[in-house]
Parts: C-alpha cells; sequence; structure tokens
C-alpha cells in the first residue's frame, strides 16, 4: 500500500474551491509545507487551530510545531469533548477565540479533532467575518472516512441533530492514519459503523473486504494496510458523492443510511445512551430488516450486514425507549419533505433507495426489532 494517496474533490458549482483529501501516514507533521504548498496562509499568516485536551496532549505539539515551522502564528482554542458541546454556545468559543486572536478573512481555522470538533469549526468558518478558509484534519476513523468531507457543518439543537448548519467546504482534508493507534476502541468502532454503511450503499469490492476480515473492533488487531485500504475506499466513495451532490439535493442524501433512526435515537435520549457510530450501526439493523420485511433485501443480505456490525462489535439493539418519541423525532428529520419521511434503504449490496414509501405500523414494528427484550 503505497504511504500517500491524494483523492481531489471537484465541485463543480465552485470550482475555485476544489480541494483535496491527502492520506498519508505521519501526515501530521507535514502539515504545515502542505498548506503552503496549497497556497494557503500568503495574505495571512495567523492560524487558530480547534482541538480537544485529549487530541491536544497527543498531537497539539505537532501540528503547532509544523505550522511554525512553516512561518504560521498559530493560537489554539481547547473545547471540551462530547456531542454535548456541539451548540451555539460551543461554536461562540472558537469565535471568542477568533476575535481574541485577530484572525482576518484571509486567515485560518484547523479543525484537529473528531466529527464534534470538525462541524463546530467548520460551522464557525462559515459564519466568521461572514466565511473563512479552514482545514479539517481529522483525528478520529468516523471524520476520516466520512464526518471531514463534503463540507458539511453545523451544531444541534435541543431538539434535534445538525439542525443548525451551513455547507463550507474546507479546502484541504488532511489525514494520518498513524493517529488511530491512540484512538479508544470504542470510538475506531464507532467509525466502523460508517465504513460498513458505505460498503451497503455503494461498494461492493469495501463489502467484501469487510466480510472478509477476521476482527474489525480494536486497531492492534487490523492489519495496517487493510485500514489504510479502508480508509482511501471509503474517502474516494465520499468524494465521488459529493462531487455529485454538493448539498444533498439528491444522490447524496444516501450518506444517511442508517442515520435517519441513528439521531432519533440520539435525539430521543440525549447523545447519552450511544455515540454515534453506535446509534448508527442500530439504525442500519433497523433499515435493513425494513427492507428484508418489504421485499427489498434478501434475508441473507440482511444476515451479512449484522455479522459485519458482530464483528466490529458494535450493539444491533437499544434498550426500551418510548416508541412515539422515537417517532416524533423522525417527524424532525431534515430529509422530511412535505410532511412524509424518507429513509435510505438497501435494494442490494452497493445499492440503495431513497423512500417515503414505509407505513407507520412497519416503522413500529422496526422499533420493536432493535429493542431489547
Amino acid at each position: 500500500m503505497s504511504e500517500a494517496v491524494t483523492i481531489p474533490v471537484p465541485l463543480v458549482s465552485t470550482i475555485d474551491r476544489s480541494y483535496e483529501i491527502h492520506i498519508q501516514r505521519d501526515g501530521l507533521a507535514r502539515l504545515g509545507a502542505k498548506l503552503r504548498l496549497l497556497g494557503l496562509g500568503q495574505k495571512s499568516n495567523r492560524v487558530l487551530i480547534v482541538t480537544n485536551p485529549v487530541v491536544d496532549r497527543h498531537y497539539g505539539s505537532v501540528v503547532r510545531g509544523s505550522l511554525q515551522e512553516a512561518g504560521f502564528n498559530c493560537a489554539t482554542v481547547v473545547l471540551a469533548r462530547g456531542e454535548q458541546q456541539k451548540t451555539i454556545h460551543g461554536v461562540s468559543k472558537i469565535w471568542d477565540s477568533a476575535y481574541g486572536h485577530s484572525l482576518e478573512r484571509h486567515s485560518l481555522m484547523i479543525a484537529l479533532g473528531g466529527g464534534v470538533v470538525g462541524d463546530m469549526t467548520g460551522f464557525a468558518a462559515a459564519c466568521w467575518l461572514r466565511g473563512m478558509d479552514f482545514v479539517q484534519v481529522p483525528t478520529t476513523l468516523l471524520a476520516m472516512v466520512d464526518a471531514a468531507i463534503g463540507g458539511k457543518t453545523g451544531v444541534n439543537h435541543s431538539q434535534g441533530k445538525n439542525l443548525i448548519g451551513a455547507f463550507h467546504q474546507p479546502r484541504l482534508v488532511l489525514i494520518d492514519p498513524q493517529v488511530l493507534k491512540t484512538l479508544p476502541a470504542k470510538e475506531l468502532r464507532a467509525g466502523m459503523a460508517e465504513v460498513i454503511k458505505y460498503g451497503v450503499i455503494w461498494d461492493t469490492a469495501l463489502w467484501m473486504l469487510l466480510r472478509q476480515a477476521k476482527t474489525l473492533d480494536q486497531y492492534t488487531r487490523i492489519n495496517p494496510d487493510l485500514l489504510f485500504n479502508i480508509i482511501c475506499r471509503c474517502a474516494q466513495t465520499k468524494a465521488e458523492i459529493v462531487t455529485k451532490d454538493e448539498k444533498e439535493s439528491g444522490i447524496r442524501a444516501i450518506l444517511n443510511y442508517g442515520h435517519t433512526v441513528g439521531h432519533a435515537i440520539e435525539a430521543v435520549t440525549n447523545y447519552k445512551l450511544l455515540n454515534h457510530g453506535e446509534a448508527v450501526a442500530v439504525g442500519m439493523n433497523w433499515a435493513g430488516w425494513v427492507a428484508h420485511q418489504m421485499g427489498w433485501w434478501t434475508g441473507q443480505e440482511y444476515e451479512q450486514q449484522q455479522e459485519i456490525i458482530r464483528k466490529t462489535k458494535l450493539p444491533e439493539q437499544i434498550p426500551p425507549l418510548d416508541p412515539h418519541a422515537l417517532y416524533t423525532a423522525l417527524t424532525r428529520d431534515k430529509k422530511v419533505t412535505g410532511g412524509k419521511i424518507k429513509f435510505i434503504l438497501p435494494r442490494s449490496i452497493g445499492k440503495v433507495e431513497i423512500t417515503d414509501q414505509v407505513k407507520e405500523e412497519l416503522i413500529y414494528q422496526g422499533f420493536r426489532h432493535i429493542t431489547q427484550a
């Protein structure tokens, strides 16, 4: 496996803002040089790094050293960890730091962390001075294969996930797979939920890799070249889909496979029961089972999905929750159109369909299927 892979994200609607996903082992130490190579920081060398305490402890000094060596003037804002921080109040801390560090329109924000840090930094950059550049440096598998790519930014509202946000594309996504060695196994498994999603919705070759892998639940038990290949395949898929549909007016919605019910679970439990990847895994169980009940998916394909989910040691079910509260949360999903709930359901491995034809009775039956006895 090559030590470095570059995947272009050519956006037709904003061709001057097209960017690349650069995947390289030990890439963090090369971040400053990479930014200069791309011409970033020519008009302003001020950079605000947004991170959390754990990531800053592991990798903050490496990133700051790389940037300073390239001539950047760095400041860092360290946010508390967790989905509960992803609010307007949390983003205000980034804006306060941007003001305190005198960031200009041509300055740069860098998201060094997982999906929460990336979403918040991107949204902060989209709003500050009516829009400034930012770079994604994801440190979790979930962010590497999904959240850091595509320009979706935002924060949660008390009534739902990611209801406040904007599309704001990064200038670069730099992925260093080596940082996953410090990622807790629980978080690695959360990222694997998104990996499984890509196999179901798009990439049959990835699906076979996942089926053939002996284990997918811990960094030390996954072949490094396999992990590198998984990251590259997922990033390529996300880039292809985003290029076709930058602002989710069509095909990009298939990336929400497992997320519709997953988001409802997160909202109803106030993001405390499961992390995002775990909720998505349960959501994929719901979607796969419902698709099988509708005759869209074979029992064999559904069981293959569940076997891979078990291989990652992700949950398939949740403790009993109020089904009516879950249904209400579904009706507040961003994909609801004309009062109809849209779901992404599989037709075969590598192919899914967006539909609003799932009957209410079957939705509730699916809730019972994913609920522990």
